[in-house]
């Protein structure tokens, strides 16, 4: 256990302490993705010098994985950079000639191929059938009428009904649902399938929210997203080259590779003068596998430092490396926290953190790349979009994992044919996405041939000659897509999720107004796991800092909420130190 002696020089300025002995205050950025790049850029650009980013995988890029096959470029990860006006994504990509625009206008509301802007989408029946160009038009009107009533609820304070059960997915499917039946001018033939086609769209909808399905969305929460003005674009040459735009100028050395942290040992200053302690774990507790902690048996080894020097935060890696620290910005995925919070901090985090995460929600969206040697498809067609028809009165997305395809929401054409041949591009998420990742390529295959020639009526279509697919679900290092507000949470838990460690007496979160004294410490009434020095204003704030896309409020679920989240963490540290920085100039 840690002990909570209080340090002689308590009274003294935490951060003056620091920088007369080193100069520099070191900080660890866990993760290189977007956000843990660009954080580290920032904070070396503002004179930072003693920076290091940790990533557990062999490459930088996070949730950005494009693959080169043959002349093109295929991204398993993030696609699109959403929006232009105000967009740091876009700018950066633009400065460097890597765009082309993708959609027309300046929103896309139907969001169901961005690659072509050209082409209509083929909305097919598992019976073989084409529906109607017309039929199509009148329920993607009356669909996206509802869809921006989703939005109002957030933006106009309006209360949501108990029938909704506050969720996107009840709340859009009953009140489509309704208006069709109530459409005195249809036939019940147009009407059972406008009604088929509800589950599709939110097939969509879910793969967009990574969800595992729309009803799992919050309603009252949903419309605080917000969407960037301007077209969409993607990057021919790989949206990795976003990635690389970021990491030039920083240092090779500072980006470590294949180093994935087993634990982060905060407030260690305040609870013990000299050094980390480190509890001993027992054996098979690994957290990269179980979530449970660290590998049983090994003692940490690695770095070290003067006895007399007091590192708020130590890192402990899985090598056994410990690496001290005046400050970790933490990018990891939520999906990673959920799994592993429990063993990742040590104290554990506060009460009202560890509620953001479970309440925040993050599902899997999977792509599937499907490569022929001759289209099948017409010249006119931009995709394929799966309508089962024995689904108009259906109200779940959740399927039996045998029939898991059914999650796959259609085929986008990739445009155009010169750069990448005749491809198609396959959508599935939810858990029937993570039913997918454990099936061989061959089976994946042979399964979505399947699925084309009853859609299409065309019982000739070969296999495809090759398979690309992502498997974001079952990836230890993500756990997941991205993220999306769950019923039940809101933007407020993204602001608790973003909030730095320790708390500031001023927030009020996470220490109440009652508090229980202790020898030589105090504990939290909230957090009676987190010690607190007695001498609160001693304790180096801002040790343990939170980025990536899921505590970014307006922007979760992008690249660009991604990127400014790593600019804001740095942000607040550049502020930090700016008089001392001053000081030494």
């Amino acid at each position: 256990m840690q002990s909570c002696e209080s340090s002689g020089d308590s009274a003294d300025d935490p951060l003056s302490r620091g920088l007369r002995r080193r100069g520099q205050p070191r900080v660890v950025v866990i993760g290189a993705g977007l956000a843990g790049l660009a954080a580290a850029k920032a904070l070396l650009e503002q004179g930072f010098t003693d920076v290091t980013v940790l990533e557990a995988s062999s490459h930088i890029g996070g949730r950005v994985q494009s693959v080169k096959l043959g002349h093109a470029t295929f991204e398993l990860g993030a696609t699109w950079i959403h929006g232009s006006h105000g967009n740091p994504i876009y700018h950066l990509a633009e400065a460097s000639g890597l765009l082309e625009e993708t959609t027309d206008g300046e929103r896309s509301v139907g969001r169901i191929s961005l690659y072509s802007k050209n082409g209509v989408a083929c909305y097919l029946t598992n019976h073989g059938r084409r529906i109607p160009k017309d039929v199509v038009e009148e329920f993607s009107d009356l669909y996206n009428e509802v869809y921006n009533l989703t939005q109002e609820f957030f933006r106009h304070d309006k209360p949501v009904n108990a029938e909704s059960q506050n969720s996107v997915g009840v709340f859009t499917r009953e009140e489509v649902r309704n208006r069709i039946r109530n459409d005195p001018d249809d036939p019940e033939a147009t009407k059972r399938l406008k009604l088929a086609m509800i589950q599709q769209y939110l097939k969509v909808e879910s793969c967009e929210s990574s969800s595992h399905s729309m009803d799992e969305v919050s309603l009252s929460a949903f419309g605080e997203w917000t969407e960037i003005p301007g077209a969409h674009h993607i990057i021919p040459s790989g949206f990795m080259r976003v990635v690389e735009l970021l990491a030039e100028g920083i240092p090779a050395h500072v980006i470590q590779l294949g180093k994935p942290v087993r634990c982060i040992h905060w407030d260690q200053a305040s609870a013990r003068p000299r050094g980390p302690e480190i509890e001993p774990r027992g054996e098979g507790d690994h957290n990269h596998d179980t979530g449970e902690g660290s590998q049983g048996g090994e003692e940490p080894q690695g770095r070290r430092w003067d006895e007399d020097e007091q590192w708020p935060v130590v890192v402990e890696c899985e090598d056994c490396e410990l690496i001290p620290a005046d400050h970790v910005i933490v990018t990891v995925s939520l999906g990673v926290l959920k799994r592993q919070y429990t063993s990742f901090f040590r104290p554990g985090l506060p009460t009202e953190k560890v509620a953001a995460i479970h309440r925040l929600g993050i599902g899997t969206t999977d792509k599937i790349f499907l490569e022929f040697e001759e289209p099948f498809w017409g010249p006119e067609c931009n995709s394929l979009q799966f309508v089962w028809e024995d689904e108009a009165e259906s109200r779940t997305l959740t399927y039996p994992s045998e029939l898991w395809y059914r999650k796959i929401c259609g085929f986008d054409v990739l445009y155009p044919p010169e750069r990448y041949g005749h491809v198609l591009s396959g959508w599935i998420c939810g858990e029937e996405a993570l039913v997918m990742e454990k099936c061989d390529d061959e089976a994946v295959a042979e399964i979505c041939t399947e699925m084309l020639r009853q859609f299409t009526g065309n019982p000739n279509i070969p296999k495809p000659r090759r398979i690309l697919r992502s498997a974001w679900g079952s990836n230890p290092y993500f756990r997941g897509s991205y993220s999306y507000t769950q019923v039940g949470s809101s933007g407020a838990d993204v602001e608790k999720l973003a909030k730095p460690l320790p708390y500031t007496e001023s927030s009020k979160t996470a220490h109440g107004s009652s508090t229980k004294q202790q020898p030589g410490h105090l504990f939290s009434s909230k957090c009676p796991e987190q010690p607190l020095d007695a001498n609160r204003g001693a304790v180096k704030p801002m040790q343990v800092l939170f980025s990536g896309e899921a505590t970014h409020r307006k922007y979760y679920s992008t690249t660009h909420g991604a990127l400014l989240s790593g600019q804001r963490e740095a942000a607040r540290l550049i502020e930090m130190y700016r008089d001392l920085f001053q000081q030494g100039t």
